[in-house]
């Protein structure tokens, strides 16, 4: 934290979050929620630990723990006489960096134990442990300081792995510089078109002369409102049309990600009006009104609310259903009922599941689970996390968190 006011390439403020143990990572990560820009947590432990809990919706580092931090740890335990540095066990660190370490020191490698999942301070000091009761490895090389301070107290040789002054000055740097590219993504420009095709038809000899004057005041009056609630403005365009503009980031969390239509769901309850909206991002106005007129053209055309924002790459935010409407809630009806079946066989701590702890619970073959995760993730009840690293060689697997939030709703 000190480090950081001179160490950061560009002007930033450091939020410090403390925890007793690394597991609490994720729950802290999730009361931060939108406030911070990137995460840097301070070891690799707490970040692998937050990033299978899916709690990272934001840019997130670590700081570096092999390289010459290892290679200081290596020369610390070789100061003891009773270790063996080709006789160790490592926690926290991939095999391919320990290797890499070694080699730098032309020491041999075959010999050390590593492992990589992230785990309670028990399980990994058991782990340790172990290796060194049955005479397996002469010390422990940890990232997690705890590990460190009970194999110590048990009367282990334990050296912990801690960051250099270059390794935390490196790390500051990156997440300086997730965080400010994560800010401007955040604010890139964002227009909605918003077209009401009942102002657009002619108006009936029999209806009132003030009705549509009286439906594009309440209209505009509904759209200045919810504009209010992300800080964006509202301009009419023409008799049936308004223009919104905004941030990026401002719209994301009113769509759920671009997953749902701005506006429609008030405009439809309050109104009764059906609306026709997309929304395009970009450098400038004039280039993200371009892709809204574009959004909106793809969106009638396709009479589906999916592929309604185009970013500013002229793509589709969201890709478009592979089935029609009516089977879109069939399949939501099915999501529900898949979620809900994995949330009440499930701990109510851990909500990671891949594909084959899906298919032992539901009872289907890996291949059916698979199918069955993809339609949890397309239907926006669960989010893929990155593929598990596992020194066995094949596809790594593929870890997916439910978002069982959704089941209250």
């Amino acid at each position: 934290m000190l480090m950081g006011s001179i160490s950061a390439p560009l002007p930033c403020r450091l939020i410090a979050v403390a925890y007793r143990d690394e597991r609490e990572a994720a729950d802290k990560v999730l009361r931060l929620g939108p406030s911070v820009d990137a995460c840097l947590f301070a070891s690799p432990v707490p970040y692998e630990i937050a990033q299978r809990a899916g709690a990272l919706t934001m840019p997130a580092t670590h700081v570096q723990f092999g390289g010459p931090s290892l290679t200081a740890a290596i020369a610390r335990a070789a100061l003891d006489e009773r270790v063996d540095p080709r006789r160790v066990s490592v926690d926290g660190l991939s095999r391919a960096e320990i290797e890499e370490a070694y080699a730098d020191l032309d020491l041999p490698s075959t010999e050390v134990t590593t492992r990589e999942e992230p785990g309670p301070v028990s399980t990994i000091t058991a782990f340790h442990e172990r290796l060194l009761r049955q005479g397996v490895t002469t010390a422990a090389l940890t990232c997690v300081r705890a590990v460190a301070e009970r194999l110590t107290a048990a009367g282990f040789p334990a050296v912990p792995i801690r960051p250099t002054t270059a390794a935390i000055r490196n790390a500051l740097q990156t997440a300086a510089l997730l965080g400010a590219r994560h800010r401007l993504e955040e604010s890139q420009l964002a227009v909605v078109l918003v077209e009401v095709p009942t102002l657009r038809e002619p108006v009936r000899r029999s209806a009132p002369r003030y009705w549509r004057e009286e439906l594009r005041l309440s209209l505009h009056r509904l759209l200045v409102q919810e504009a209010n609630r992300i800080s964006a403005g509202v301009w009419p365009i023409d008799g049936h049309s308004y223009l919104v503009v905004a941030t990026m980031g401002s719209i994301a969390a009113v769509t759920d990600g671009f997953r749902v239509m701005p506006f429609a769901a008030r405009i439809r309850e309050e109104l009764g009006l059906i609306a026709e909206i997309g929304v395009g991002l970009g450098r400038t106005i004039h280039e993200a009104e371009a892709h809204a007129k574009g959004a909106l053209t793809r969106s009638q055309g396709g009479k589906q609310p999916h592929g309604f924002a185009i970013d500013r790459e002229g793509r589709a935010l969201v890709p478009p259903p592979r089935s029609a409407s009516a089977q879109n809630g069939m399949t939501k009806r099915k999501g529900m009922e898949i979620l809900s079946r994995l949330a009440a066989k499930l701990d109510s701590r851990d909500w990671v599941v891949d594909a084959e702890t899906t298919g032992k619970l539901l009872g289907v073959t890996p291949r059916t689970a698979r199918r069955l995760l993809r339609t949890l993730v397309d239907e926006g009840l669960a989010w893929p996390l990155p593929p598990n690293r596992s020194p066995q060689p094949g596809r790594p697997r593929q870890l997916y968190r439910l978002i069982v939030e959704k089941l209250s709703r």
